[in-house]
C-alpha cells in the first residue's frame, strides 16, 4: 500500500513538472528578440495563412463568373438598343426634310431648275431630262 501511494505521488509530480515545462516552452516561443524576431513555428503559421488567402482569392465558382459575364452582356445590349433608337430618331428627322419627302426633288439635294423645252439637260443623278 505504501509503495502504491509513493508511485502515484511520483507520477503526479512528474506530470506537473512536465506540464510546467510545456508552459515555459510556449512562453519562450511567444517572446521575440532582436537576434531571432520570429520563431520557426510563427513563420510556419504566417506562411500557412498566406497560402490560404492566395488559394481563396484564386478560386471563383463558374456560377459567379457566368453571372458577371451575363450582367456585362445585358449592359452592352441595353447600350446598343439605346444607340439604335437614337439613330432611328435622327433618320426620321432627316427624312422629314423636303429633299426626301417632296417628290419634285427627284432625289436631288436642291430642287432641279425648270428649263424651257429647248434648253433642257440630261441629269446624271436621276437620269431624267429637266
Amino acid at each position: 500500500m505504501k509503495y502504491l501511494f509513493l508511485i502515484s505521488i511520483c507520477c503526479l509530480l512528474a506530470l506537473s513538472g512536465n506540464s510546467q515545462d510545456k508552459k515555459s516552452n510556449k512562453e519562450n516561443e511567444k517572446r521575440a528578440n532582436s537576434f531571432e524576431p520570429f520563431t520557426p513555428l510563427q513563420q510556419q503559421k504566417q506562411q500557412m495563412v498566406k497560402k490560404g488567402n492566395r488559394n481563396k482569392s484564386k478560386k471563383k465558382s463558374f456560377r459567379s463568373i457566368f453571372n458577371k459575364q451575363l450582367k456585362d452582356k445585358r449592359e452592352i445590349f441595353y447600350d446598343l438598343m439605346e444607340a439604335n433608337a437614337k439613330k432611328r430618331k435622327k433618320m426620321e428627322r432627316e427624312m422629314q426634310k423636303p429633299q426626301y419627302s417632296d417628290p419634285s426633288y427627284f432625289g436631288h439635294k436642291r430642287k432641279p431648275k425648270k428649263r424651257p423645252p429647248g434648253k433642257r439637260k440630261f441629269c446624271k443623278e436621276c437620269k431624267i431630262v429637266h
